[in-house]
């Protein structure tokens, strides 16, 4: 299984390179687009959704700041980080799923890291 992890890890990482190089408009593609990358569950014996490991790569269009790693100490819901997505692609909306609300991303209060 780590090998086989390894090696997605390392195609993405091959695209992220390619996206980072390939020119738009005043910066780059991976600069004018977001990528949601990682695992629905975080424990498959238990089936758990809590505490997913997710990246959230790339600048979505200057939406988006990156080089930081958050931790929510409240545990919040997937689904909650996709409310917040929306609202910075321009689509609002209140709830999807499980939501209980939008994340903190462009403050620090709440998150460690």
């Amino acid at each position: 299984m780590s090998k086989i992890n390894r090696y997605h890890a390392q195609l993405f990482a091959d695209y992220l390179d390619k996206l980072r190089a390939a020119p738009d408009g005043d910066g780059s593609l991976l600069d004018h687009m977001t990528i949601l990358y990682g695992g629905g569950i975080s424990n498959s014996t238990n089936h758990s959704g809590a505490n997913l490991p997710v990246l959230l790569v790339g600048g979505g269009a200057g939406t988006l700041r990156g080089g930081r790693h958050l931790r929510y100490t409240d545990k919040p819901s997937m689904a909650n980080l996709l409310v917040t997505l929306l609202d910075k692609f321009g689509l609002p909306v209140d709830k999807i799923g499980g939501s209980t609300g939008r994340l903190p991303i462009e403050t620090l209060s709440g998150l460690t890291g």
